[in-house]
């Protein structure tokens, strides 16, 4: 599995003085009095074992030999402490940091991890700038068997006003109500097989929400690249309305110098719930070069959800990619699609089905089952688990990540090897975990 790591030699004084402050300030709210402050929080573990496919080598025709990856694993151990400091009515302080020490095997993904570099990847960097990511060992040390991570990614501050809520700092901006793949949330979305997925990752933005009519508002932002460059950023207007039972939100977004124009519509029907989320992007829409629309895509799911007497919930989406391909080794050797990449796209198909049931066995005892599967390779990634409520506030839970499909071969001639990726979901690693939860 591969890695990467921010390359931060020089730290950020400008963030830690902001993180020093934002301390000194919870620990004055402990002493005038515990009404001010909120501090809330987990620890999370998971044990993960990863396995990637085996590469077949071919010559002639004939298989000449197979290799196979060694079976890995990797130990994650996250801290989060979250905390809000009410100024006044009006005005509070929002805070979070991950600490998160880490242990890993001897990694060899081999061939395939090498090859599959661009499968499953997102693009979600929109910050000005960071404190340093891995405490040990130093940025520009190998890295071990061991290593100690950080991340700031709550601190920003709330501004309640009559007409208006303002937001300003590092803060979580995610759209779109479908449930595995959201073509409107495109600054930093989750892929569909993190492990991880209960807080959003941080962007630096400044926004503001006004409320409008019965369950409305109008939403806008800047949210700043590295630098604050205008180039590296991206800002955006949505509007959400309601109207005859129907929740409806129409959006535009500016990021890059691309330009996402967005809608999504949710409704509820004889205890049934629908949604469609689409977005139709223009390729350096804002730039000063000159544009080509071949790169211009469209995305779209549409799905729905019930739940059933005993307990049961099922939901089905359909989700169609614009800026894929049928094949996948089409789309890998295609032309580079910037705008898709830098709208955290990932996914190389056209035609995906994503269906997925969760079942109480117990009311401490939670089944659930989700599918992703490519139509078009055939290829299919499955992702079962089940969750144990050990007591309050504390969870056990274990589950896997399965990818089905053709796998990579190498095919070698006299003068040349040609790389042949036969499916999406059949390279992908095969995860095998386990997580334990507290919540304090």
């Amino acid at each position: 599995m591969k890695r990467v790591f921010l390359n931060m030699c020089k730290g950020n004084q400008v963030l830690r003085i902001l993180l020093f402050a934002a301390i000194i300030l919870c620990a004055g709210s402990m002493v005038y009095g515990s009404g001010w402050l909120s501090i809330n929080g987990y620890y999370k573990s998971y044990f993960t074992a990863y396995d990637y496919t085996d590469v077949d080598y071919f010559f002639s025709g004939e298989v000449v030999s197979t290799e196979e990856t060694p079976l890995n694993a990797a130990v994650n151990n996250r801290i989060r402490l979250k905390t809000m400091v009410r100024i006044t009515n009006y005005l509070s302080i929002i805070g979070a940091y991950d600490f998160s020490p880490r242990v890993k095997g001897d990694e060899d993904s081999g061939t395939a991890g090498f090859l599959m570099g661009r499968l499953s990847s997102v693009f979600t960097k929109y910050r000005v700038d960071d404190i340093r990511y891995r405490l040990y060992p130093e940025p520009c040390e190998p890295m071990g068997n061991f290593g100690i991570y950080q991340n700031l990614d709550r601190l920003f501050l709330t501004v309640n006003s009559r007409f208006a809520d303002f937001y300003i700092g590092r803060q979580a901006i995610a759209w779109g109500s479908a449930r595995v793949i959201n073509p409107t949330d495109i600054l930093a979305p989750y892929a569909f097989n993190e492990l991880d997925i209960e807080d959003r990752i941080g962007v630096d933005a400044v926004r503001m929400r006004v409320p409008v009519g019965f369950m409305g508002e109008i939403d806008a932002g800047y949210v700043f690249g590295e630098d604050f460059e205008y180039k590296n950023s991206a800002m955006f207007l949505r509007g959400k309305f309601y109207y005859r039972r129907n929740d409806i939100s129409l959006m535009a977004v500016n990021f890059r110098e691309n330009l996402m124009l967005g809608i999504d519509w949710t409704r509820s029907i004889g205890g049934a719930g629908f949604w469609l989320e689409g977005a139709y992007v223009f390729d350096d829409a804002f730039s000063t070069d000159e544009r080509d629309s071949e790169y211009d895509y469209f995305r779209a799911t549409i799905g729905g959800d019930y739940s059933l007497r005993d307990g049961t919930y099922l939901f089905m989406e359909y989700h169609y990619n614009g800026a894929g391909a049928n094949d996948i080794d089409e789309w890998l050797s295609g032309p580079f699609n910037q705008s898709y990449r830098l709208a955290s796209g990932y996914l190389a198909g056209q035609h995906y089905l994503a269906p997925g049931i969760g079942y109480q066995i117990t009311p401490l005892i939670i089944l659930n089952g989700q599918m992703l599967a490519n139509l078009s390779d055939p290829s299919l990634f499955l992702m079962p688990s089940i969750e144990y409520n050990i007591a309050e506030n504390i969870y056990l839970s274990g589950g896997a990540y399965l990818g089905f499909g053709r796998p990579i071969e190498l095919v070698f001639s006299e003068n040349d090897v040609e790389v042949r990726y036969n499916s999406e979901f059949g390279n992908y690693p095969d995860y095998y975990f386990t997580s334990f939860r507290i919540y304090f």
